[in-house]
């Protein structure tokens, strides 16, 4: 007997959100029957739980921690070796503004701010000491083992979900899912459409109102991520940025948000960190000389920035 093709079965949407990467991610499918979409989603999870087993900074024997521990990892998991390399890329192109061995700088900041610290920024002297170890340009990934220099560390909170939504994406297709869309706490992509035809939309929260939404995004195989400081506007306490200028090594505070959207969610994930540590005008003229990177920017003073091309993918009533 043959299988139908695919356009002439029903297709149902299955979707499962569990919590993984230190986030909620949600994976959802278009699949004709239950056992084609459980094996699906089972496998897309297992790709980003593998990810997460590499790159985690809260698993002991991730490959991240041990390169942050040791200063090496041999013969490392090629996937890891791909983020770290795609990391240089970013930082090339953001002239710095994304530079995955901020960690450092990270770590001096966190210290200030433990019950036994001193409660207040670190000085401009410990900072400028510590932005020493801040240099992308000396992760070393030659004959399959990485390496950095003594006393640098990485962090890899703006690029490892991006990448594993990718990945997990890339599980989906191979299991000949065509319809679906995979969420990392605010880093998604998404392929193909619902059954009726219509895109899968995503809303963009107003950060002075958490049940409103400034544009909506119609996604049609394009990764959406979001960079931003919402918690800010909602929490006095929370003021300062989690997002640090690797340049400077103080908080990005010129923005509330960037988001991007790119073809994959890699892109987006670290571009969207990019722009947020650039700001308005840095930010934007990178985006510009993307090609097929576009962003929407809103300012500490509520502005929505849109890159020339952005409005092309807003949903009617929001363009």
């Amino acid at each position: 007997m043959q299988s139908e093709p695919e356009e002439d079965r029903e297709l149902k949407e299955f979707q499962q959100t569990r919590s993984t990467m230190d986030t909620t991610v949600t994976v959802a499918v278009y699949a004709s029957n239950d056992s084609e979409a459980s094996k699906a989603i089972e496998d897309a999870f297992s790709e980003i739980y593998r990810i997460d087993a590499l790159m985690s900074p809260s698993k002991e024997d991730s490959q991240l921690n041990i390169l942050n521990t040791r200063g090496e990892v041999e013969n490392a998991d090629p996937a890891f070796i791909y983020v770290l390399d795609q990391s240089k890329y970013y930082s090339e192109k953001s002239g710095g503004a994304f530079d995955i061995t901020i960690q450092p700088v990270l770590d001096l900041w966190k210290s200030k701010f433990l019950p036994e610290g001193s409660q207040e920024p670190p000085t401009s002297d410990e900072l400028n000491e510590t932005l020493k170890l801040v240099n992308y340009s000396e992760i070393s990934t030659e004959n399959g083992n990485a390496s950095l220099s003594p006393g640098m560390k990485v962090a890899l909170g703006g690029i490892a979900k991006g990448y594993a939504v990718d990945k997990a994406i890339e599980s989906l297709k191979e299991n000949g899912i065509e319809n679906a869309f995979v969420n990392a706490g605010g880093d998604g992509r998404y392929i193909g459409q619902k059954p009726d035809g219509t895109s899968w939309m995503v809303g963009l929260q107003n950060p002075d109102r958490s049940e409103q939404y400034v544009t909506a995004i119609e996604a049609r195989d394009i990764a959406v991520a979001t960079s931003g400081n919402y918690e800010r506007y909602f929490n006095e306490s929370a003021r300062v940025s989690h997002i640090s200028d690797p340049r400077t090594g103080y908080s990005s505070e010129s923005l509330i948000s960037s988001t991007v959207i790119a073809r994959n969610a890699i892109d987006a994930d670290a571009f969207a960190t990019a722009v947020f540590v650039m700001g308005e005008e840095e930010g934007l003229e990178m985006i510009e000389n993307l090609e097929g990177v576009e962003c929407l920017i809103i300012t500490e003073d509520r502005r929505l920035v849109y890159s020339s091309g952005f409005k092309e993918y807003e949903a009617e009533g929001y363009s």
